[in-house]
């Protein structure tokens, strides 16, 4: 470079300096979403999200849906920005990102967001450095492996129930967020929504209003997953369809034309479970313990915990409430049955009588997403956290175990491990597929 070329660092600075005051002088164009006007946050103050999964459940928290309780899912929150969606069913996921794009063009106009990228592989979305949170909503095999991988990425995470399909696999769920301090939230959002139901139900029996607290009907037994031993004859892999990312911890087997969903393998009630025994967990007050003794009663898992409160993994007799996704109350004097639709009491001023000013209470959230969120902003601990997930898991899982074993099991919930048992403590963990194991 000769000197005529030469630029010095003083001319440099005059130069721009000029340059910055001439545009300073124009009238400066920033488009309102940028402001956070007409109800849109501006893009610093959006959480950036990733959806690992998008089938039914997924797509509905995405875009909408029956147990999302916000008109639009996340997509249509304006403290969102979706940038990307994963799935391992090509027009699963190229749907969902052309939904969401769409809907953003329709809201920012053409050319004015960041759109969202559709992957085969969830890890290129934990990858993603501008991706702040993910929400994981696949095959229940998966949901602890890709817990783990999300908060060791530094990615805060919303994560379907069951949190884990073994105690094992909860415990390293827990320990993975505790080591590297992210927001967790399960899945099990009745602690949230239905009017808060839920919430009164436990209120209540913590107050007194039943009396002593000595059984609770859990309507649903425990849960657990076995990997096949027997698969039918194998058929061509459909187009578009990642069977070896679907299986992923699962041993190899081949695609049979059937063996694909959400639960594929499950034992007992590991779908709807863990929504039961986290409202067991929360009316027994035993958030940070579990059930000591495990045993079978007519076909169904019971339990007993060291206050002496049983849980019968079975309907109330003769009652018909409870089914979706709640329980009965039994104390010394009445009890309380609620579900997603109802809340009542025998007798029924226990429910009718509002809580006295002296009367506990309890964790209060109304939006299940909008508490994750808050969180995520502030760091707080979510409503259904990573510790409070692990214990309403093991509940359902412990349950899976003396389901398969058919004879009375003795567990330390201080320790976490069946007490003179081998056999049983196998069952805590289950082999996985390379390289998944966590």
């Amino acid at each position: 470079m000769d000197a005529s070329q030469a630029v010095t660092r003083r001319h440099f600075l005059r130069r721009t300096a000029g340059a910055v005051g001439a545009a300073m002088s124009m009238p400066i164009l920033i488009p309102a979403s940028a402001l956070g006007r007409g109800g849109v946050r501006p893009p610093s103050e959006r959480i950036t999200m990733g959806f690992i999964g998008v089938g039914t459940q997924g797509r509905g928290h995405l875009l909408g849906g029956a147990w999302t309780y916000v008109p639009g899912g996340y997509s249509a929150r304006a403290d969102v920005q979706v940038l990307a969606v994963c799935d391992v069913l090509r027009d699963r996921r190229e749907n969902a990102k052309q939904c969401v794009n769409r809907y953003y063009e329709q809201r920012f106009g053409t050319g004015k967001f960041k759109t969202c990228e559709a992957y085969t592989d969830f890890r290129h979305i934990l990858d993603r450095d501008d991706i702040d949170a993910v929400l994981v909503a696949t095959p229940a095999h998966w949901h602890a492996t890709m817990a783990v991988m999300a908060v060791q990425a530094g990615k805060d995470i919303y994560c379907e129930k069951p949190t884990a399909v073994t105690v094992r696999e909860s415990q390293a769920v827990l320990a993975a967020v505790r080591r590297y301090v992210r927001v967790y939230q399960a899945g099990t959002q009745q602690r949230s929504e239905y009017d808060g139901y839920f919430r009164r139900a436990c209120e209540l029996v913590r107050a007194g209003r039943i009396g002593r607290l000595k059984e609770i009907y859990a309507y649903r037994d425990g849960g657990a997953i076995a990997w096949p031993k027997r698969f039918g004859s194998a058929r061509p892999v459909p187009d578009g369809f990642d069977w070896d990312l679907y299986l992923g911890p699962v041993p190899w087997l081949p695609y049979d034309g059937t063996v694909h969903g959400a639960h594929p393998f499950d034992i007992g009630e590991l779908n709807w479970g863990q929504h039961h025994y986290d409202i067991v967990q929360w009316a027994a007050n035993a958030d940070d313990t579990g059930p000591a003794d495990l045993w079978m009663e007519e076909g169904r898992s019971c339990y007993k915990y060291a206050s002496g409160v049983v849980v019968y993994g079975k309907p109330y007799p003769g009652e018909k409430a409870g089914m979706d996704g709640g329980v009965t109350l039994v104390g010394t004097e009445g009890r309380i049955t609620v579900d997603r639709s109802n809340l009542f009491s025998v007798p029924e001023d226990i429910v009718r009588e509002p809580l006295r000013p002296d009367e506990p209470r309890l964790y209060r959230s109304d939006s299940h997403s909008g508490n994750f969120l808050d969180c995520v902003r502030t760091r707080q601990r979510p409503i259904c956290d990573a510790d409070i997930a692990h214990r309403s898991a093991s509940a359902l899982l412990l349950g899976g175990v003396v389901k398969q074993l058919q004879r009375t099991l003795k567990w330390d919930p201080k320790v976490e491990h069946f007490v003179d048992d081998d056999e049983a403590e196998r069952m805590l963990s289950i082999a996985k597929r390379p390289p998944w194991c966590i």
